[in-house]
């Protein structure tokens, strides 16, 4: 059963201790569990990540670059399949596997009063189309971006991307990246 108002609330080891409204677990900071879902291609040479630009309606981060999507699962739901469910959602991807290669908790507060304190799983996988057919109410833009020139970019306009984007990226493994694609 899918609850898309509601997060899963987790204790620090990632073991589930309740649910809670989206919107008033941000207001209060109470941590649950979350997903970055990445996605890979090699183009002339180079591997790229897919970034969306998030719709600047989004609760919080409207505007910034992040990776292809990122989400909550709803109670009882695997994280891959939740990561899946969220791409089609979000960006009208399909795809068929995705590899969770760890996790990370953070914390970080906005300017509008909400707080994002999260376990983020993240999750890579491989797409190749250049046009993404993606849900207008989610996402403002999508581009794809070479591994070297996103660095470059978020080091000299860090304001421009989500807090939890150079997170996610310091735990995906290099080799991992190079077997997918």
């Amino acid at each position: 059963m899918e609850q898309k108002n509601h997060v899963v609330l987790v204790d620090k080891d990632d073991n589930e201790i309740g649910i809670e409204e989206k919107l008033k677990a941000h207001q209060l900071g109470l941590l649950h569990r979350a997903f970055s879902v990445f996605l890979f291609r090699r183009k002339n040479g180079e591997i790229q990540v897919l970034l969306q630009k998030r719709a600047k309606e989004k609760y919080h981060c409207g505007g910034l670059w992040a990776n292809a999507c990122c989400s909550h699962p709803a109670k009882g739901e695997n994280i891959i399949d939740a990561g899946k469910r969220r791409l089609k959602e979000e960006m009208g991807i399909e795809v068929y596997t995705l590899e969770s290669v760890g996790s990370f908790t953070y914390k970080a507060e906005f300017a509008n009063g909400l707080t994002e304190h999260e376990i983020d799983h993240v999750l890579i996988g491989v797409f190749d189309a250049d046009v993404v057919s993606f849900n207008p109410n989610e996402v403002e833009d999508a581009k794809w971006i070479s591994l070297e020139n996103l660095e470059k970019e978020m080091f000299q306009h860090p304001d421009r991307f989500v807090p939890w984007l150079k997170l996610a990226l310091a735990i995906i493994p290099k080799e991992a990246i190079m077997e997918i694609v």
